[in-house]
Parts: structure tokens; C-alpha cells; sequence
């Protein structure tokens, strides 16, 4: 069974961080990259970042360079998202994907994405 699953959102203040894990199944993991997307209430998802199977190559959006790291574990199966620095616009729910297959390229398009997670509240007070 095709399972993501999102840990690790909570209620944190503005410039302090939180770190979110998602743990796969060995479908879609295996072989797969992996990505993050947030939505925030009124607007639509959008990429947050994703790291392909080496673990080599990442992409982000701009909006987190330089505050969000991602990162894999494969002995866990699990994908990480380091965020620092955080901001109250980094409100929203934060959701784990992985593409239906092997990618060259890093997808950052939400339709690119086949298996999602159920999602974690990331709450950041000013």
C-alpha cells in the first residue's frame, strides 16, 4: 500500500523553526523523488521543495532559499524538512509528495505528483 505520511507541524514563532518528516512506504519511496508543497487557507498549493532519490540534487522555491533544507534518509525511508527562520506568511498545511516514477527532472508542478501525504498544520504566530 502506497502510504506518506506527515509528522512534526505545530504552533512556533516567527523566526524560530520546526522540522517536518515524512515517512514512506517502500512504493513510492524507492527510487523516487520527493517533494513538499503548502497550502495556505484561500490559496493554492504550491511547491515548497524536493530532492531527488540520490539525494544530490534539491530545487526550492524562492520564497525559502536559504531558510528550508530537505533532506533523506533512506534507512528510514523518510524525507525532511528543515525550516528556520520562519515567517508568519509560512503559515499552511504542509503536505509530502512523490511522483508516479523517475524523474530527470525535479518536477515542482503539484499535477506532477501521484501520491500524497495527509498533511501537517505549520502555524507561525508574529
Amino acid at each position: 500500500q502506497v502510504q506518506l505520511v506527515e509528522s512534526g507541524g505545530g504552533l512556533v514563532q516567527a523566526g524560530g523553526s520546526l522540522r517536518l518528516s515524512c515517512a514512506a512506504s517502500a512504493r513510492p519511496y524507492s527510487g523516487y523523488t520527493m517533494g513538499w508543497f503548502r497550502q495556505a487557507p484561500g490559496k493554492e498549493r504550491e511547491f515548497v521543495a524536493a530532492i531527488n532519490w540520490a539525494g544530490l540534487g534539491t530545487a526550492y522555491a524562492d520564497s525559502v532559499k536559504g531558510r528550508f533544507t530537505i533532506s533523506r534518509d533512506h534507512a528510514r525511508r523518510t524525507v525532511y524538512l528543515q525550516m528556520s527562520s520562519l515567517k508568519p506568511e509560512d503559515t499552511a498545511v504542509y503536505y509530502c509528495a512523490a511522483p508516479d516514477g523517475h524523474q530527470i527532472v525535479i518536477p515542482k508542478m503539484s499535477s506532477e505528483y501521484a501520491f500524497w501525504g495527509q498533511g501537517t498544520q505549520v502555524t507561525v504566530s508574529s
